[in-house]
């Protein structure tokens, strides 16, 4: 063999295990990448991974998971009503029925953030639901002016994929209530903020409005508002299923 053929033989067999080298180094880059990806997507797929306000069905045997707002409560009464009424009461009396609903539903399962007249923090309110990883947020209120004049139902929503939510309900309720339509409006409420999940918080009706205080005050007012809210869930969950 004559020294020039020996020479490029040494070479080539030099450069060879580095070729190798770099080939397995790049499927194994490959392989690791594909493998991180595809376990992002199966998270994503799982609702393990979101932004604030995305939604994530974590539906379970037990069934949607709602987390039920009765808003204010304890020291915080709320708004007052034209007849002296703290609205505090009527926001629970209005939750416990939408709880009782949803209970006896096996599409549900709800939870409440209290069930009694105790106060609770609004970001304690939000992390009792993302602790939960609850589907959904969702804050009932009774509304307020200056003048006993201004009427309606309003709905407000943080995220932009809050707003089929507040949609859906919304209309439930206005249809139901028969109050003047207010609107659905975004506005950056702490308790919808801090929710990871899409979150709504309803203003069924003006208690300063004697006559809407009238029909929130009853029990028949109370469980249509509670059947509406109730209502707008199930259109809700069969648009995003």
């Amino acid at each position: 063999m004559n020294r020039r053929y020996k020479t490029r033989r040494l070479a080539s067999m030099a450069v060879m295990p580095l070729f190798l080298v770099v080939i397995i180094g790049t499927v194994i880059f490959l392989v690791g990448h594909y493998t991180r990806d595809s376990k992002m997507m199966t998270k994503a797929l799982s609702g393990s991974v979101e932004e604030p306000g995305s939604v994530r069905l974590t539906s379970s045997n037990n069934g949607y998971r709602i987390m039920i707002d009765a808003g204010h409560g304890g020291k915080d009464p709320g708004a007052p009503g034209s007849s002296g009424i703290e609205e505090k009461n009527s926001n629970l009396a209005i939750a416990q029925k939408v709880y009782d609903l949803l209970r006896n539903d096996p599409m549900f399962e709800p939870r409440m953030t209290r069930t009694d007249d105790s106060f609770v923090e609004l970001d304690e309110r939000a992390a009792m639901a993302n602790d939960w990883k609850a589907d959904v947020m969702l804050s009932i209120h009774g509304n307020s002016y200056e003048s006993g004049n201004i009427s309606g139902t309003e709905t407000y929503y943080r995220y932009e994929n809050g707003l089929p939510l507040a949609m859906a309900i919304h209309q439930k309720v206005v249809e139901a209530m028969g109050f003047e339509d207010r609107g659905v409006r975004e506005n950056h409420l702490k308790v919808l903020s801090l929710s990871e999940m899409p979150a709504i918080l309803v203003e069924t009706g003006y208690l300063t409005n004697t006559a809407e205080e009238a029909v929130l005050l009853s029990e028949a007012g109370q469980n249509k508002a509670a059947k509406a809210i109730v209502d707008g869930l199930k259109q809700y969950f069969k648009g995003v299923e």
